[in-house]
């Protein structure tokens, strides 16, 4: 079995943010004193006239990165998810999506795996904060080929983009050659038993679990939905009606993120049994990434159970 390779999505970020910077003079970049840890800082020393960091001061960026919008730039704005969805959300409301602004929001340290930072930096809810939002476009990236070519297909859409990024280093799954398209769900893995939909850092380990359940004769279909808004409805239809059961796989709450918008769209077009494995409600704590995982049930093993529990109610 070949070794997994392993890479952080934001530092895919950095360089895919500085390989534009040299294609296009109109991509600017905004950072909260965090381009250390973003990875923007690259940006910023190789195109220092088209780099703002604006201090501990998210609302003012996002509200500075709306204006270099207006003005015809492709503004790049970024900090932690925390405080990208949540300190700075009236103003990603108001000055980005309610005006169709050019602003692409791109978020690191998101989720549980931002580990020891603890329960107030771990951003569980910025899914469903931002999906919520008319106009607004929500990525998630799988890996960190994936986050290349979602940063790429930001620079050329024209309007509002959240895009999710991670802290930590993580498989890569998809080949260099691979074609992102927005909005267009991806299937990894083809079943006829049940489809395991899922989004970011998961996808990967919704891939173990599917290899895990393969060898107890249950065919698992496995579809990246990168794309949480606009999500890819057919997709998600076609293949439920196919299998006749879901479980969705995400490290995020499973209140309005990947779960509840997959669960919109079934329960509208096609009821089957499904299972949301994501964190329950809760906040997390501090420790290390992996630890924490394991704790809250963001785990292959646990991607098995709730297949083996839909298929039950299926039959």
């Amino acid at each position: 079995m070949s070794e997994v390779k392993l890479a952080a999505t934001r530092d895919a970020y950095g360089k895919a943010l500085a390989q534009l910077g040299k294609e296009n003079p109109n991509v600017v970049v905004l950072d909260a004193d965090l381009s250390a840890s973003t990875k923007t800082a690259e940006f910023g020393k190789l195109f220092p006239d088209r780099f703002f960091n604006m201090g501990v001061a998210e609302q003012d960026m996002i509200s500075t990165a709306a204006g270099l919008a207006a003005c015809g730039k492709i503004a790049f704005a970024s900090t932690f998810a925390v405080f990208g969805s949540g300190r700075a959300w009236d103003q990603v409301r108001l000055s980005v999506a309610y005006t169709r602004a050019n602003v692409k929001i791109v978020v690191t340290h998101a989720g549980i795996v931002t580990g020891e930072d603890g329960a107030s930096h771990q951003a569980n809810e910025d899914i469903a904060i931002m999906r919520v939002i008319p106009n607004m476009t929500v990525v998630v990236p799988s890996d960190s080929v994936e986050t290349e070519k979602v940063i790429r297909a930001a620079a050329e859409f024209h309007g509002p983009m959240y895009i999710r990024l991670s802290r930590p280093k993580t498989p890569i799954i998809n080949a260099e050659d691979y074609k992102f398209q927005l909005g267009r769900g991806v299937v990894l893995r083809p079943g006829k038993d049940l489809t395991i939909f899922s989004c970011g850092i998961m996808v990967a380990t919704a891939l173990d679990a599917a290899a895990d359940l393969a060898g107890k004769g249950i065919e698992a279909e496995v579809i990246n939905l990168h794309t949480i808004k606009p999500l890819d409805k057919k997709l998600i239809v076609d293949s439920a009606k196919r299998t006749g059961a879901v479980v969705t796989v995400e490290e995020h709450s499973i209140l309005g993120g990947l779960g509840g918008a997959v669960a919109e769209v079934l329960v509208e077009n096609c009821a089957v049994p499904m299972v949301r494995v994501g964190l329950k409600d809760v906040f997390g704590e501090s420790g290390k990434p992996d630890e924490l995982l394991v704790k809250y049930g963001l785990t292959a093993e646990e991607i098995v159970k709730a297949a083996r529990s839909v298929i039950k109610r299926k039959s």
